[in-house]
Order: C-alpha cells, then structure tokens, then sequence
C-alpha cells in the first residue's frame, strides 16, 4: 500500500475528524494491497456520516449497513483508510467547508480543491490514499479531478449502485472515483461498473462552444496537449447551438436539480433548521423558491439534450472538452470570481449532467502552475471501453 500514514495525513483536512475508520480487504482480490478513501456521505455500517454538515452528523442515525461500492471495493481487495471531508450536503464545487475548513489541493496549495468531493481528491492528489469515492451530480468528481492535477470518472448515470449514498438530486446523481493514474481508475471501474462491450474511437468530436468556455491561456495549453494525443480523425461541432446554447443547458440543469434537492432534503431542512454556511444557504434557499414554481419546459429541454447527444455518440464517437472554465481560483477569490468560475464551468459539465453520459477527466498541462484538465465524454454504457480510452491517451502524454 502507498498511502500515507494517519500521522502524515492530518495537515491535509482531508479526513474527518468525526470518525477514524479503517477496513481491511481481502488479501487475494483484484485490489489487493490498495488503499482507498470514501466521501463522507457513504454509509458504512455502525457509523455516522457527517455529510459536511454538523447538524446532519447530530440528527441522524448510525448506518445500518455499509454501501454496496464500498463493500464491493473490500471484497476487490482495497482497504478503506477514511472517511473525506465533503462540502455541506454535497452542494458546491469550491471544496471550502465552512465549518470544517478547506482541504488541501494537491497540485496548487493557495487555490481551492475544488467540491463537493474535495477531501477525496486532496487525498488521492496527496498520496493519502491510492484511490477514492466521491459523488459526482453537477461536476464534483471531474472538477476536482480537473483542479487537483489527477484522474476522475463520472460514469453513465445509474452504472453503479447509489445505495447507501446521501442523495442529493437523485436523476443526477453518480458514484464516482479518483485515481493518480488513468491505469488504476480502470482497474477500479472493474470492480465496480457493469461490462460493457462498446468500441470507442471512430471519431473524435471537438465541440466549438465548449472549446470557448476558458480563458484563453488555458485553452491554448489544452489544444496543445490535445495534439499531442495522436487522436484519430476529428471533427469539429457546434454542439448546442440549435438548442439554445450551453448556458441554457445550464439554467436548465440547476433548475431540474434545485426542484430535486428541495424534494429530498426540504422537509430536514424545515424541521431541523440546520446551520449552513452563508453560501450553502443561499443555495438551499434557492432550491426552496425553485422548487415552487412550475415547470418552465425545462423537462423538454433535457430530453432534447439528450438526444442531441445520443445521435453525436452513436456508433462510436468520443467527444473531448476542456474539463473545466479555468484553473483553480485562489482561495481567497471574490464572490464574482467564484461565482465567474462556477457558471463556466457547469456550462461544461452539465452535458455529460443532462445526459447521463460517462465522462473521464485527465490531466492535461498547467497554466501558472495550476493544473488544467481535458476530458473524454463517451456514449451512454460505454464506461469501461471510455476508461481505456481515456488511459490510452493519458500513456501518449507521460
């Protein structure tokens, strides 16, 4: 095993300090000698998770049972080292906790990890764990993936049991990973993704509209490293363009999610009246007024959207983005930059959250000294032929 110990870990905020948890696994499984951290909204059995919020910690009671994807991880071979630190209920993708602070980014240590499975990240980038679970809903795998300098999976949307996981808004929502190599977030997909027999590669589509969402800079460094690649033919789109654009998407995205969050978490909130930070407030009082109104045609839209994509990827094609809007903002950024930051890149993110999609997520260079990331997109159920993909492409640029 190649993680650090307890002792070398705790300056990283990475781990909870609510629970120190650690499950042997099997000596002869597929993962054997490995070590593996969870996300703190994953039950394991006669714990509580915290799920970043000390009132939920306080209100609910400890698991009956332990998730499915991390006993299935056990059963591979992985041992379970912690329990990460998450942004409240899930909800951000800063990766700055309000209550319990901010894990340490593992590539650019002034800049945020990037949430909400930001102790995930901070532990794998850091060598606190060989691999990780995270959730991802809107992006909270790929962009902190994107801004810890390391690989993360969103697979197609139901791929893996979500049993045992907090939901957040459950028609989004995915079981995720982090690994530092492309090779290892295969392997790990082994274990816990279905079988698959697609054939990826046929073409590679090259998005206009989404190639236009970063800044400059970090464009320029991942048009260069996608060259690199020695990727078969490609082909340029415009990916949204008949549909009312990726902003759109967006709006549409955060407004199906609001109405779900607020249905799965409203009634807690009412009667529990819990202590959020100011941000994550802000948030789950828009979920609350979202909720209220009717359907805007937002429901039409995502099946459009999902159309759209379908007949993109069908027979083959893999479709490469930039993974995020920018690199990691600092971590003393201005609510104006946050908020820059977040709407530019959900414009990204929400194509593979419409769809239900995989998307892979690789390093892909560094703009002033932060990492950026590239990301391939494949049809729907194609996870494990994506992560070949994926690591194929990641071995040219080593």
């Amino acid at each position: 095993m190649t993680v650090q110990p307890p002792s070398d870990r705790e300056s990283l905020n990475a781990f909870c300090r609510h629970v120190d948890i650690r499950i042997p696994g099997r000596s002869d499984g597929p993962l054997a000698g490995l070590g593996f951290a969870a996300k703190d909204i994953f039950d394991v059995e006669g714990q509580i998770c915290c799920c970043g919020n000390p009132d939920w910690l306080a209100t609910h009671p400890p698991a009956a049972r332990t998730a499915p994807a991390v006993t299935r991880l056990i059963e591979a071979g992985a041992t379970l080292v912690g329990k990460t630190l998450t942004d409240e209920l899930a909800f951000s993708l800063n990766g700055q906790n309000f209550h319990y602070g901010t894990p340490r980014n593992g590539a650019a240590p002034d800049r945020i990890p990037g949430g909400s499975s930001s102790g995930s990240a901070s532990a794998v980038a850091n060598a606190a764990a060989d691999f990780a679970l995270g959730s991802d809903t809107g992006g909270s795998v790929r962009i902190p993936a994107c801004l810890n300098g390391i690989c993360g999976i969103r697979p197609s949307h139901g791929a893996v049991d979500l049993s045992g996981v907090m939901p957040l808004a459950p028609s989004f929502d995915t079981v995720g990973w982090f690994a530092r190599d492309a090779g290892l977030l295969a392997r790990v997909g082994e274990v816990l993704l279905p079988e698959d027999t697609a054939k990826l590669g046929r073409i590679v589509l090259l998005p206009t509209d989404a190639w236009a969402m970063p800044d400059p800079e970090v464009r320029s460094v991942l048009h260069a490293t996608a060259d690199r690649l020695g990727l078969p033919r490609r082909a340029t789109i415009d990916l949204a363009g008949t549909s009312g654009g990726l902003e759109s998407w967006r709006l549409a995205f955060r407004t199906l999610q609001m109405r779900e969050i607020w249905a799965v978490h409203g009634a807690w909130i009412d009667r529990t009246k819990p202590r959020f930070g100011p941000e994550i407030a802000e948030r789950f009082a828009l979920a609350k007024e979202t909720a209220s109104k009717p359907d805007q045609g937002e429901a039409a839209l995502r099946s459009r959207i999902r159309s759209i994509v379908d007949e993109l990827l069908a027979d083959g094609a893999v479709m490469l983005i930039p993974t995020a809007g920018d690199i990691a903002p600092l971590k003393t950024q201005s609510s104006a930059e946050s908020l820059r930051f977040r709407d530019r890149t959900l414009n990204l993110t929400t194509i593979a959250n419409m769809t239900g999609v995989p998307q892979v997520q690789i390093p892909a260079g560094q703009v002033h000294g932060a990492p950026v990331g590239l990301s391939f997109i494949g049809p729907r159920g194609s996870d494990h032929a994506l992560l070949r993909f994926a690591a194929n492409a990641a071995r040219r640029l080593a």
